[in-house]
């Protein structure tokens, strides 16, 4: 698309906007405790993507009337392709028909997909590293495995909740100095990823191959699965993660389409060893993506996507190797996105080396989240004058339930 194709919306022309033309990031909104509806960011207004369907602008046979994306995702990519070039000419500069436009600042932005499955993976070498040697040593900071597949675990989709959502700090059995001990966590973390949503379905019993994966993703999400690393270290072995990572999962309100992604396809992180041939990619899988959080307003790490070692299509080929099937709205996490300095990392787990070293947020010591805190994340890839933005997702953290 153009680089300088401007939008009949001012504010998407702005230096900086992270809604441009160029982006058209899908969500579900509502007004003053009305419907649900599909709406595309432009801006600082969402496009009524419900009230263009009623009035013949756009088809996508009915499904924009729906209160979440899934049955427009189910569509598939020549429909996601079709409306966006739709959507393109109705938001140009010289468009001239009457458009349904919401002031985003007027809008309740929710959850944009009905989520029916989260997975969430590791393939990050800086923090798989960084983490391993925190428990195992540099010797044997990845596991023999961790080069040649990506590492994930099955988590849960109940828990998936839309940025500005409380978290609560979650009760849970750690390990005590005599046994186990039921408290309230005391090392509640975030992780910095992005999101991909599945965008077709695929059959019990049959493999997926990178190819069509790449074809399956509709888009992502920033996305921060919370985590608590007292609960997680106590629990993990020998089958992985279950409560330290049930407690919440945070993401935004908007999804950034493959399309308006395609421009920034990058390279990731360089090889170690080949890899076996379901796994290879034909062409660079990650996104020329900058990532960051803060903790309070201040800015905590800053890095890019293309570090990381599998591309969400790689994830989702593994995630089919044993034939098991995936459904649209499914929800892959990429797993933390760290750099290799501490300032890029995507995790307190990491910038604190494991609770050791405190950090400095607006003048208080933290190792890892007290409540009141409020984590939030970014995303955007710059381009040509334009930016390609994920809006926010963040979440600020409650007390426990005691």
């Amino acid at each position: 698309m153009a680089a300088t194709l401007k939008s009949r919306v001012a504010s998407a022309n702005a230096a900086g906007c992270e809604f441009p033309i160029q982006n058209l990031p899908y969500g579900v909104f509502s007004v003053d405790g009305g419907a649900r509806r599909c709406g595309v960011a432009i801006g600082d207004m969402i496009l009524d993507l419900a009230a263009c369907e009623g009035s013949g602008l756009i088809d996508a046979r009915g499904t924009f009337s729906r209160p979440q994306l899934n049955d427009f995702i189910a569509l598939g990519r020549e429909v996601w392709t079709a409306t966006r070039a739709r959507l393109t000419e109705l938001l140009s500069e010289a468009a001239t028909e009457p458009l349904p436009l919401v002031p985003m600042a007027e809008a309740t932005l929710h959850l944009p997909i009905r989520v029916t499955e989260f997975t969430d993976f590791y393939a990050s070498k800086n923090h798989a590293f960084n983490v391993g040697v925190l428990f195992r040593g540099p010797e044997n900071a990845l596991p023999a495995q961790w080069t040649h597949m990506p590492i994930g675990y099955n988590g849960r989709a109940s828990s998936v909740v839309v940025t500005g959502t409380p978290i609560r700090r979650p009760m849970g059995q750690v390990r005590g100095e005599s046994g186990p001990e039921w408290t309230a966590c005391r090392r509640l973390d975030l992780e910095l990823e992005l999101g991909a949503i599945v965008g077709a379905d695929s059959t019990m019993g049959q493999r997926v191959s990178v190819e069509q994966a790449e074809q399956m993703i509709f888009g992502y999400v920033l996305l921060n699965d919370w985590s608590a690393r007292d609960i997680q270290a106590w629990e993990y072995q020998p089958l992985g993660p279950f409560q330290a990572k049930a407690l919440g999962t945070t993401i935004g309100a908007w999804i950034v389409t493959t399309d308006a992604l395609e421009p920034f396809r990058s390279q990731g992180a360089p090889r170690d060893n080949d890899i076996l041939p379901y796994l290879h990619e034909t062409r660079p899988g990650f996104y020329d993506l900058t990532v960051g959080w803060t903790m309070n307003g201040q800015q905590m790490a800053r890095t890019n996507y293309n570090v990381m070692y599998w591309s969400s299509a790689q994830q989702l080929a593994h995630h089919t190797e044993s034939g098991c099937p995936m459904r649209v709205g499914d929800l892959l996490g990429t797993g933390t996105i760290s750099g290799p300095a501490p300032d890029q990392t995507g995790a307190l787990l990491e910038m604190t080396q494991g609770g050791k070293t405190p950090v400095t947020v607006n003048g208080q010591a933290r190792t890892f989240i007290e409540d009141g805190d409020e984590i939030g994340l970014y995303a955007h890839a710059d381009g040509p004058g334009y930016r390609i933005g994920f809006g926010p997702c963040a979440g600020r953290v409650v007390p426990a339930a005691e």
